[in-house]
């Protein structure tokens, strides 16, 4: 490291998990900078940690465009960047940018945060991405002709499955064009954590709320903790490409999650979708 103080912007931290790992990554040895959706909600969680709040709807991505210029200018290097934020969402929708929305929020966004925050993160020596993906990725299906679900049947678990997918291609993206940098990258599937995930999905709220979902939920306790420990644990060459289920490296993954002309082709094409090239 090139300070004893450690930089970590964690997104998706006004509840739930990322609002766990917040508490508990704070510290005086960290200089820790949140991102959430709601400012009434992230306020209370910053203040507690006394991190920084910065907040971004990642559905519109001239605001993670902004997002990441106020980052840029607050922080000079970036030791661990834990893309957390996302959801499930109906995919009927549409956002800001005229997406589907559950691969907008869950990996566009996040792809176009960590590539323009890619210099503060080179700057600081070894530095680690992490992105939050799920056990969901086995329902998924990358199409590079039809990433916004507009020809094929789209419903909830699969377009949501498909964006956490796509979160374990960018993480082997980033471990395959960054280590030069030291950038290295991990995806985890944190467990099915009783949290406000799939609020803005009727189907999938539905069933998080209901009786029989306490029988195979986790606490956000136990949901956030190996996101926790990854991060505390940083850049490891070691978990560099590797996807984890909860604590475990090399979970359940789709049989697309290694596919090469995958791995090339989405980091093409949503470069070209959020104005990289």
């Amino acid at each position: 490291m090139a300070s004893e103080r450690r930089t970590i912007v964690l997104t998706g931290a006004s509840d739930g998990i990322g609002a766990v790992a917040a508490r508990a990554l704070a510290g005086p040895s960290t200089n820790l900078v949140l991102v959430g959706r709601s400012p009434r909600k992230l306020a209370p969680i910053a203040a507690e940690t006394g991190a920084t709040p910065f907040t971004a709807d990642y559905a519109n991505l001239s605001e993670v465009r902004e997002l990441a210029t106020q980052i840029a200018g607050t922080v000079d290097s970036i030791d661990v960047l834990m893309n957390n934020a996302g959801g499930t969402f109906s995919p009927s929708m549409r956002t800001a940018d005229g997406h589907e929305p559950n691969f907008q929020i869950n990996h566009l966004a996040p792809f176009l945060l960590t590539n323009l925050l890619r210099d503060r993160l080179a700057a600081g020596g070894p530095s680690l991405v992490l992105n939050t993906s799920s056990v969901g990725n086995l329902a998924g299906s990358v199409d590079l002709d039809d990433l916004d679900f507009e020809r094929r049947r789209a419903f909830g678990g699969r377009t949501y499955g498909t964006a956490k997918l796509m979160n374990i291609l960018f993480t082997r993206g980033i471990a395959q064009r960054w280590t030069d940098d030291k950038i290295y990258s991990a995806a985890v599937h944190p467990g099915p954590a009783a949290t406000s995930f799939g609020r803005d999905s009727r189907l999938v709220g539905l069933a998080y709320r209901s009786p029989l979902a306490k029988l195979v939920t986790i606490t956000p306790e136990q949901g956030a903790a190996p996101l926790i420990a990854l991060a505390e644990r940083g850049a490891e060459p070691s978990v560099n490409g590797v996807y984890f289920s909860r604590h475990k490296p090399n979970g359940l993954e789709n049989r697309q999650a290694h596919d090469q002309r995958l791995i090339d082709g989405l980091w093409e094409k949503s470069a070209e979708l959020t104005g990289l090239t």
